[in-house]
């Protein structure tokens, strides 16, 4: 087990050297560049951008990525024109297409090419995290240090199973509790607003309403807390922290 005070350690993705995984993420839509370049940095992983097809072939030759997100509409080059180019660079590199979502003949078009994912916009970050990870194992590009189990205290989480546990008794939660309490463990003994909640656990779809927070939270130490010394707590005007129980 590992603990989850090195944050995402036992899902980080490593070289051969040591060093974190590398991405590429190639999309002309700035706002969704940052979101997905900010949430692969929070795996632990090196990022970096292209606005365009032309800039991406020239950083894949630069930056030497593990895997490539690639936009299949792009303002100069196509995605599957990108994507020739690519291979000609990192002829092994796993690509995974963002595609629209009714453009299935993109889809279809991106893996006759020789594309090796995709997934539809709109999409959730966590399931580009978990796409480009199984991509990556199976082209064998990293290791993973240790196992995926997050333990604060008593408490346990298994990110690939999903199993939770306190004191060693199963808990069930959501799919939207299980990811709340991921946040959590991977930050022990640090205050998150409701804002850093919000952008992390829904993204920015909920906007300003931080009530989902309070409500969720509430559910978790019912799961979490009930019955038991509290490790959930609240900070007054600050947010939420977790830490092992006294």
């Amino acid at each position: 087990m590992i603990s989850a005070n090195a944050r995402t350690a036992g899902q980080e993705l490593r070289r051969p050297d040591g060093e974190p995984v590398r991405v590429l993420v190639v999309d002309d839509e700035a706002t969704l560049t940052d979101l997905l370049s900010m949430a692969l940095r929070y795996e632990g992983w090196q990022v970096r951008s292209a606005g365009n097809g032309t800039a991406a072939v020239r950083m894949a030759r630069e930056f030497e990525p593990d895997a490539v997100v690639l936009d299949i509409m792009l303002p100069d080059l196509d995605g599957l024109e990108v994507l020739r180019r690519l291979r000609g660079v990192r002829p092994d590199v796993p690509v995974l297409f963002l595609t629209a979502r009714d453009a299935v003949e993109d889809r279809v078009a991106g893996l006759t090419a020789g594309g090796d994912d995709y997934v539809t916009k709109p999409f959730s970050l966590e399931e580009v995290v978990a796409r480009l990870r199984a991509l990556m194992r199976r082209a064998g590009v990293g290791t993973t240090r240790d196992d995926a189990v997050l333990v604060v205290g008593d408490l346990s989480l298994d990110e690939d199973s999903h199993e939770v546990r306190r004191g060693g008794d199963l808990v069930s939660l959501t799919a939207t509790e299980f990811e709340l309490l991921r946040y959590l463990m991977r930050n022990p003994r640090r205050v998150l607003s409701k804002a850093q909640i919000l952008d992390r656990v829904w993204n920015y779809d909920f906007g300003g309403q931080a009530n989902v927070v309070e409500l969720y939270i509430s559910y978790l130490r019912k799961k979490i807390d009930a019955g038991r010394p509290p490790m959930i707590h609240t900070m007054r005007g600050a947010g939420y922290v977790l830490k092992a129980a006294q």
